[in-house]
């Protein structure tokens, strides 16, 4: 049996696929992108892949590479409307990973999936990302923008990240991890960064919680979608005046899953949990309050102000202190110390 296809006629927009719109969107984003090209990069925007040197002033290269998404932070930000903010996220998950381990973020490449391609959201977020890879001096040389028709939800988007970094093999952060004695030194986050908004969208809903209403005069929408912090010129400043010997990125998993990361087999860090005066850390309160969560499950799930912990020696601290706190808010929770048998890797005093 055969079938005579020959006076069908299917365009592209008619499959799902538009074109059209593709093109509308590269001239959009052209711009925003060209500002984060960095000397070391050889290829052009729509290039089949991005070339790039190895920069010269790095004596025994590594290379370091990573890959994160947002979660559902992304429901936040198309129930208001606003898609300026979600790309630093995308950018700042991938690069605070790579400079944990003292890397410099060298490339950086996006994945944006919808159901059909929407020019305006897809270039507010495509222009985000150009703005977090700005910050963090990588260059965005490409990435897939890609339609499911049929087979993903409709009106709806999703983004991945993927990053490439560089650090000199004897400047590696973290190999032989802190020493006992070493000052925990925490520094302060932006607000809930891109982690447990499944959780956060299910307190909206289960306590009515209005994103337009204020807490001290900023709307809770507005404090939900506060951009991910970007570490990555700070973390570089500093590690070229004193050595730091690890470093905890806080993400999914808060405190609990992230802390033990940073230590040796035999360590545990002892940290004080009182981050109320922190100065995100009264979105916390405000979660704790109206949910009457308990502390535990607050840094469980989340970075409750601190967005990075650094281990630097005891005769550092006060230098680290002094750099960090020209720029952020920064300050010591806790210690390294040995870890006796059965006792867990991170405790709260």
């Amino acid at each position: 049996m055969t079938t005579d296809n020959k006076n069908k006629h299917y365009s592209y927009k008619e499959s799902g696929v538009d074109v059209e719109a593709g093109y509308e969107l590269v001239k959009a984003i052209k711009p925003h992108v060209e500002k984060t090209r960095r000397p070391e990069i050889l290829s052009g925007l729509g290039s089949f892949s991005a070339l790039s040197r190895i920069p010269n002033h790095i004596k025994d290269p590594i290379l370091v590479t990573c890959t994160d998404g947002v979660g559902t932070k992304i429901e936040i930000a198309r129930e208001l409307d606003n898609f300026s903010t979600i790309g630093i996220d995308l950018v700042a998950m991938c690069v605070n990973d790579l400079i944990a381990c003292g890397a410099e973020p060298l490339v950086f490449l996006d994945y944006y999936v919808t159901d059909k391609l929407r020019v305006e959201i897809a270039s507010k977020v495509i222009e985000g990302i150009a703005k977090g890879c700005e910050q963090a001096n990588c260059s965005l040389v490409g990435g897939e923008t890609a339609e499911h028709p049929g087979s993903f939800p409709k009106n709806s988007f999703d983004l991945a990240g993927f990053s490439v970094g560089i650090v000199d093999e004897k400047e590696i952060i973290g190999q032989d991890g802190p020493k006992n004695g070493d000052i925990l030194i925490g520094i302060e986050s932006s607000g809930f960064h891109s982690n447990g908004f499944s959780l956060l969208r299910k307190v909206i809903k289960d306590f009515d919680v209005d994103l337009r209403s204020k807490l001290k005069g900023k709307e809770i929408g507005e404090i939900l979608l506060r951009p991910t912090r970007i570490y990555v010129n700070e973390i570089l400043s500093l590690k070229k005046t004193l050595e730091i010997n690890s470093i905890a990125h806080i993400t999914g998993g808060g405190f609990i899953e992230n802390i033990p990361r940073m230590l040796g087999e035999n360590q545990r860090a002892a940290i004080d949990h009182a981050f109320d005066d922190w100065p995100t850390g009264y979105y916390y309160k405000w979660l704790s309050e109206i949910t009457e969560m308990p502390k535990e499950n607050l840094l469980n799930t989340f970075n409750c102000g601190v967005g990075m912990v650094i281990a630097v020696s005891e005769s550092d601290e006060e230098d680290a202190l002094g750099a960090l706190n020209q720029s952020l808010f920064a300050k010591k929770i806790g210690v390294i110390e040995e870890k006796k048998e059965n006792e867990p890797a991170i405790t709260f005093v």
